[in-house]
């Protein structure tokens, strides 16, 4: 049976190679376009590094679109994020260089003006986007060539107290000429899946954008001049002035005219590597240096600490079953260590319910985290796909807590050798995590609706969430839960005391041990904190998943030795009281991770201005704190528990 199987199997293979000379999975649905097509750009909310509140572009005096503004389709991770896509009145002319008048206000307003400085002295950017590509703006800084995305609303130059707007853009845009050659292309962005064939061929063929550059400038023209012009009338190409006095100040009755002008350039760029560029931002190079060197570090590390253990532990073993009984029943008097608190190992700890819900969240948390990861280290979450990591996530964080349920009420039977109250259990499960998450979003979300920020979730949004929380998550929970009361319990391997074992008394106390074995754990994240962090506040792209991937495996792999070693130190001084300690062992990580962002806070975003951006930074921040603590809590307590249970099922006991 099977060789005609493989058969059939090469020959669609060999098919499937004849349909397509090339495949692309990541990114957007490719465009092409005729010389003369039409192509408009859009606009995202501006943003900016000093207060991070994004702000509506039509909030500033801009000019509209002749049709009116309409919203993009914007899926739930970009509503949340505080994006808001607007269409523009921007529009180019594929492989036609031209300049074109847009409008001119009206003498502006006190307000207005008011509201354009403000923009101004808290450094916003405007982003624009075209062919889903941001425009990309190119500065010199301390005679270093630096990119970044988007542009300023405006300036202030040094030794002034006057500001100035941009109201004349130089765009560049970068094309490569496309002849339909065969490629199929599959495309996951914010276009939807799409394929190209060879059928498409002659449609396909024409010309792809593959850059999109931007000079701005701010130019002072006469409006009374320039208002006799129509949207779109050719004007003349002006040159950026450098005297101020040709440049236009921001001042209550002036009224200001924007223009713009476009040259296309011919590109070798393909269309699968325009990403490229903006993807080699600054600190590229100490990025993989700085992960390299905190992996061959951290590897070293954990590989003694597992030397250590294993030898340790394979010793007492041997030398404890080595003994016949009565030599046993005439040790046991004399033992000290871990094999004094066999008859109280297994006890019920403190708070257990608490437990078993935490441990249930940081399951799901976890899975969601590691299958994020996996895809996007495998390019399905490309930067082209706004939104769509987070969108990802959130869905995969409601399906997963058919697992959590389960995991939850299983340690819950286990522990308390019955099934009753797996339903409290099982509700608890789906609301503790998600009820911290919106507790902490609405506080922070007053706040942006009092700045009247694009960054506050709007309330049919708010719905919308609470929908998917109480009819997706909260429903799968259960089941998990019911399907946990049908599982086998995890039968202990030895009995437990009815009078609980004097636990003798310690120099230290025991939380400065569970304290500091975050550390470790913390050592394998740290470095790659930074740059995510960066990447969340200060606008640059995230890209190396598959650097993640590999200090996510390895900070598995720390928190399970982490926590199994601070179990086993417990049970040698006779402490049996290990559940809770084991699942702070690793899970105190998120102090240090806390801390660290706080540090960040402080040294590294020192332009962040105003107590709104610091609260709505160590809002988020406490977000990703907890959810790290259940998490890395989880791995080290399932770890350290079926250590132990492997332990005292290998010890022979009367």
């Amino acid at each position: 049976m099977r060789a005609p199987m493989i058969c059939w199997a090469f020959l669609l293979l060999a098919l499937f190679g004849n349909a397509c000379n090339g495949f692309y999975l990541p990114g957007s649905y490719m465009h092409t376009y005729s010389p003369g097509d039409a192509i408009f750009a859009k606009v995202n909310s501006l943003t900016s590094i000093e207060t991070e509140l994004p702000f509506s572009y039509y909030s500033l005096p801009y000019c509209q679109p002749k049709e009116g503004v309409k919203k993009s389709a914007e899926n739930l991770g970009e509503l949340l994020m505080g994006d808001q896509i607007d269409n523009s009145p921007y529009r180019f002319r594929m492989n036609v260089n031209e300049s074109v008048y847009l409008c001119t206000t009206k003498p502006l307003s006190e307000h207005e003006v008011k509201l354009l400085k403000q923009r101004t002295h808290d450094l916003y950017q405007v982003n624009m986007i075209l062919d889903n590509l941001p425009v990309m703006r190119y500065a010199k800084q301390n005679e270093i060539d630096i990119q970044w995305t988007g542009f300023p609303v405006g300036y202030t130059p040094q030794n002034s107290n006057d500001d100035y707007i941009i109201n004349h853009l130089k765009f560049t845009v970068l094309v490569h000429e496309y002849e339909g050659s065969g490629v199929e292309i599959i495309g996951t962005g914010e276009e939807g899946l799409g394929v190209i064939s060879e059928a498409d061929e002659k449609k396909a063929s024409g010309f792809e954008i593959v850059g999109f550059v931007v000079v701005p400038c701010s130019v002072k023209y006469d409006p009374d001049a320039m208002i006799k012009h129509q949207i779109y009338d050719k004007v003349s190409s002006v040159s950026c002035p450098l005297d101020l006095d040709k440049s236009q100040i921001i001042r209550e009755q002036e009224r200001i005219s924007f223009t713009y002008e476009v040259e296309f350039v011919k590109s070798e760029i393909r269309w699968p590597s325009r990403w490229d560029a903006y993807l080699k931002m600054e600190g590229a190079r100490v990025h993989w240096f700085s992960i390299l060197n905190s992996l061959m570090v951290i590897f070293f590390l954990a590989g003694i600490v597992f030397i250590i253990f294993l030898r340790t532990v394979r010793r007492d073993l041997t030398r404890y079953e080595e003994l016949d009984k009565e030599a046993q029943a005439q040790m046991n008097e004399e033992l000290s260590g871990w094999k004094l608190v066999v008859g109280d190992v297994f006890r019920e700890p403190d708070c257990s319910k608490l437990l078993c819900i935490m441990v249930g969240d940081g399951v799901q948390i976890t899975g969601m985290a590691v299958v994020t990861i996996i895809f996007a280290a495998f390019g399905f979450m490309s930067p082209a796909s706004r939104g769509m990591l987070l969108t990802g996530m959130i869905l995969l964080y409601l399906f997963l807590g058919i697992v959590a349920g389960y995991v939850a009420v299983r340690l819950w039977r286990t522990i308390k050798g019955t099934s009753e109250g797996w339903r409290s259990v099982s509700w608890s499960v789906a609301c503790f995590f998600p009820g911290i998450v919106f507790l902490i979003l609405t506080i922070l979300n007053f706040i942006l609706w009092g700045s009247q920020s694009t960054g506050a979730i709007p309330i049919s949004l708010y719905f919308v969430l609470l929908a998917l929380w109480f009819c997706i998550s909260v429903p799968l929970t259960l089941l998990g839960g019911f399907m946990g009361t049908r599982a086998e319990a995890i039968q202990y391997p030895v009995r437990t005391n009815q009078i609980p074992r004097e636990i003798p008394a310690r120099k230290l106390p025991p939380w400065v041990l569970v304290l500091g074995a975050g550390t470790l754990p913390f050592g394998t994240l740290f470095i790659e904190l930074f740059f995510i962090l960066s990447s969340i506040w200060l606008g640059r792209f995230y890209y190396v998943f598959g650097f993640l991937l590999i200090v996510l495996l390895l900070l598995v792999i720390v928190c399970a030795e982490v926590s199994v070693v601070l179990t086993y130190m417990h049970l040698c001084v006779e402490d049996w009281r290990w559940w809770w300690k084991a699942f702070y062992a690793s899970g105190s990580v998120s102090i240090f991770v806390f801390l660290y962002s706080i540090n960040y806070l402080v040294f590294d975003l020192q332009s962040l201005s105003g107590p709104v951006s610091a609260i709505l930074y160590l809002g988020y921040s406490l977000i990703i704190a907890v959810a790290i603590m259940l998490s890395t809590g989880t791995i080290g307590f399932l770890t350290s528990f079926y250590f132990v249970h492997y332990l005292f099922s290998s010890v022979k006991i009367d």
